[in-house]
């Protein structure tokens, strides 16, 4: 599946399906008329925002972050704690710096603190950042002090950023802050990056690296695509031998379990979820170099050909090993979901195969090979739910007809007829994602980004849209051609913020979102 697109709340991800779509990205694009924005440098533009002309002076040796009384997160809190420091660093150009002397004061128009007071009994200071979390804040910037106010601390996260998103340099070089009131809560709950590490390997600095470039955008999703045909980099506690195998090299092109937590724990302290792909039953060609009898022997006429299709879906010990390394991924990856994939599953192998046609026969499936497809799926998320986690599989699953759980989330990612595909998927009562129109990988030698801009995911005729926030969205990046020269383009504000956020839609209400299709 092509990849690199942006999903949002209604779970529109920006997903990482593998496949060919088309480039729907218009050459004829009128050029914007280019002019300063009254909001100065905010991004993404907050639900509600007034700027004063009153300028505030901050100072290095004098200003400070700390936890307001009566917050329900202090100094034992570690995300606001590496927050205030991470922000103070962005602010100042560095760590903070003794004060000139404990008597100086502060002039009539010096912000010196800014209060961040947590408002709800559980801060979630210690917890993951979830689906349902509150990422709600509210802002008010005057001298000489600041005061954010959050329900948790991921709102609290949001809240800082916008913060240092208000300070600019005077023409004297001074910090300086204009008096603001910000009042802000997120369109979707779900904005993310997918970034595909098997097609071609990211080192953990350029995961990191993007992590931080996320944070900075209020992007919450990290939809990790961290296998497929090409390369198995995952190292498996339980099953070592699948990257030992399947990786592009055994020791220093894989993913250690050090590696995944480290990942993880950056990401929480930036308020991102960390949501794993382990897609199946095809793009499985580099799992098979690890694991035997796991996929399809294909058949030339009656004979062996010596190549392998998708995951054998006939076999017991195929749901043995499914479920053995479906319990470890549950138990490394926090986040409540799980991308099981289930995309562009070519039957041909299956058709070879003579104990499959036997199956199929057996099982009055006939010649329809989407049954067999379903028998796995179905299968497979009986695994997932004993582990407790929900799931997430691309459009083909739901498009094949293959009988899903009414939980389940649709991932929509293929550009031709979207807005259709989008009506058909929640009008049978699913939730789903929606990626189509966000694919970053289509390089092009215009302003191509202006038309992610134009996107509105809810532009389709349907009274199930409903904007309860419980899936996520998120842009997605995955680099199918070279990986350094694609996420260059990301960390680039004018690329990774240029993505609409993504969009979660469940079946319920038809009233359509209020806020801006670009805002947090």
């Amino acid at each position: 599946m092509r990849a690199l697109s942006v999903s949002a709340l209604l779970l529109l991800a920006l997903g990482c399906c593998w496949g060919t779509q088309d480039n729907f990205l218009d050459e004829d694009v009128v050029e914007p008329v280019i002019q300063a924005s009254k909001y100065g440098s905010l991004w993404p533009l907050p639900q509600k925002v007034q700027i004063s002309d009153v300028p505030l002076k901050l100072s290095g040796t004098t200003f400070e972050f700390t936890d307001a009384k009566g917050s329900t997160a202090g100094a034992s809190c570690s995300v606001l704690q590496n927050a205030y420091r991470r922000y103070f660093d962005y602010i100042f150009g560095g760590p903070k710096k003794q004060k000139m002397s404990r008597n100086r004061r502060s002039g009539p128009t010096e912000v010196t603190e800014l209060q961040v007071s947590i408002t709800s009994p559980d801060s979630q200071c210690d917890g993951y950042p979830g689906v349902t979390s509150d990422e709600s804040y509210e802002l008010s910037v005057d001298a000489p002090v600041a005061v954010l106010k959050a329900p948790t601390v991921w709102g609290a996260l949001h809240g800082l950023e916008t913060f240092s998103q208000l300070v600019y340099e005077d023409k004297y070089g001074a910090k300086t802050i204009n008096s603001t009131k910000v009042s802000d809560f997120p369109r979707f709950a779900h904005r993310g990056i997918l970034l595909d590490s098997s097609r071609h390997f990211l080192p953990i600095k350029v995961l990191l690296a993007n992590l931080e470039t996320m944070a900075m955008n209020k992007f919450n999703v990290f939809h990790w695509h961290i296998v497929d045909d090409q390369s198995f980099p995952y190292l498996s506690r339980t099953f070592p031998q699948l990257s030992q195998k399947g990786a592009y090299h055994p020791y220093t092109h894989v993913y250690t379990p050090a590696d995944v937590k480290m990942v993880i724990e950056f990401a929480r302290l930036r308020g991102i979820r960390v949501i794993p792909e382990f897609d199946t039953p095809g793009h499985t060609q580099s799992w098979g170099k690890g694991q035997m009898d796991l996929l399809t022997p294909c058949f030339s006429g009656a004979a062996p050909s010596g190549t392998f299709g998708p995951v054998n879906p006939i076999l017991n010990t195929t749901y043995d090993f499914m479920s053995r390394f479906f319990k470890e991924v549950s138990s490394v990856f926090p986040d409540g979901y799980v991308h099981l994939g289930g995309d562009e599953v070519d039957f041909s192998c299956w058709k070879s195969n003579p104990d499959i046609k036997k199956f199929m026969d057996e099982q009055g499936f006939g010649q329809d090979y989407s049954k067999l497809e379903s028998f796995y799926i179905q299968k497979l998320l009986d695994i997932v739910t004993t582990t407790k986690k929900g799931y997430i599989i691309w459009q083909e699953v739901f498009d094949n007809g293959v009988k899903l759980k009414p939980d389940t989330v649709v991932h929509v990612w293929m550009g031709s007829g979207s807005d259709a595909e989008m009506n058909k998927v929640t009008t049978a009562g699913y939730t789903t994602i929606l990626s189509a129109p966000w694919y970053l990988d289509y390089i092009s030698y215009a302003q191509d980004w202006q038309k992610y801009y134009k996107v509105e995911p809810l532009n389709f005729n349907a009274e199930t849209r409903h904007t309860y926030p419980r899936l996520e969205g998120q842009p997605g990046t995955i680099p199918e051609r070279d990986g350094k020269n694609y996420l260059g383009r990301v960390p680039d504000p004018a690329v990774l913020s240029l993505v609409p956020e993504p969009y979660l839609l469940r079946p319920g209400l038809a009233e359509p979102l209020q806020g801006r299709p670009a805002g947090f």
